[in-house]
């Protein structure tokens, strides 16, 4: 999207203690996504027939496209990519909706990511970070945040060292400006090696954390999903948990205050990107005036849909 997007009329706060209107910025990655799907089990050694496209991705770029997707007339994107690739993830985000504002690295290539998927839709994912790691401080301007109402860091910046410093700069800048953030875990594998108490330390500042229910788990070290997101939610203002086929559930003050159900699917096809077409669809939501189990309700709508699609993108001619 051009131009850069003004503040939203005044609304008074919804349930959930933020107010409506102005932008999404989403500090993330730009991941360039190979998805094989394959009906059969891989056959180790030799060959397995797949459908195999090459696709662009990213978490943060899923949240922000499927954002935009959502009705969100405002979304931006800061993240970096490698010289091969930049500009066909530039072009592709900005047919989404998306104002990519991308930091080019001519050292490292755009992050790669193969997706295997197998016939019930479950993805496995085998990750080269690539660029992604390298977005620094010094790609966090300030005037990224003009205009924005809410700002979404991606759980893998908190990973590395480097992009670490930049996704913490983004939350404090946004929490003295008065922006409330949002933070995703992103991966229950890379969470596990860096260590729940370091994720919530890193993350602390952030007034809504949008976990699964296996990051839910690890952080608060709680078996089932509402009692995970209700002792979060002692920590972070706002907790939502995602459930997958099974809907959402919200909690805030230390106890569960809501939980929703997902609309069927007809036929799952992938479900690479569908906890971040629920982050997409749940911002927008908020962004637009919504309670939390309204925009948890928008959120499921968005996750069923990336579920009938192949790769982490929603379908432009969709939108």
């Amino acid at each position: 999207m051009d131009g850069a997007g003004g503040e939203g009329p005044a609304r008074s706060p919804r349930a959930g203690g933020t107010a409506a209107g102005g932008g999404l910025l989403v500090v993330g990655e730009v991941v360039t996504d190979v998805v094989a799907r394959h009906r059969t089990p891989l056959a180790y050694g030799t060959d397995t027939t797949a459908r195999i496209r090459t696709l662009p991705g990213g978490a943060g770029a899923n949240v922000a496209c499927w954002a935009a997707w959502s009705g969100c007339p405002d979304v931006r994107l800061l993240a970096r990519a490698g010289v091969e690739s930049a500009g066909w993830h530039r072009e592709a985000l900005e047919r989404a909706g998306v104002r990519a504002l991308l930091a080019v690295d001519d050292e490292a290539p755009t992050a790669t990511v193969i997706a295997l998927v197998d016939a019930g839709a479950e993805r496995t994912f085998l990750t080269d970070s690539g660029a992604v790691l390298r977005l620094t401080a010094e790609d966090v301007a300030p005037s990224v945040l003009d205009g924005v109402g809410r700002v979404h860091v991606s759980g893998y910046l908190l990973f590395a060292p480097g992009s670490r410093a930049a996704a913490r700069l983004a939350l404090r800048t946004a929490v003295e400006r008065g922006v409330p953030v949002s933070v995703d875990p992103a991966s229950a594998g890379f969470l596990g090696a860096l260590g729940p108490k370091r994720f919530l330390e890193y993350a602390q500042g952030a007034e809504l954390l949008v976990p699964n229910a296996d990051e839910a788990r690890l952080l608060s070290g709680l078996p089932e999903p509402g009692g995970a997101a209700a002792e979060l939610s002692r920590r972070f203002p706002r907790v939502v948990v995602t459930l997958g086929a099974h809907g959402a559930v919200v909690a805030a003050g230390g106890e569960v205050v809501g939980r929703v159900p997902a609309p069927p699917v007809g036929e799952p096809v992938d479900s690479t990107g569908a906890g971040d077409a629920f982050t997409g669809g749940f911002l927008a939501a908020l962004l637009a005036g919504s309670d939390d189990t309204a925009a948890a309700l928008a959120g499921c709508r968005a996750g069923a849909a990336a579920v009938g699609t192949v790769g982490g993108r929603p379908p432009l001619a969709a939108r």
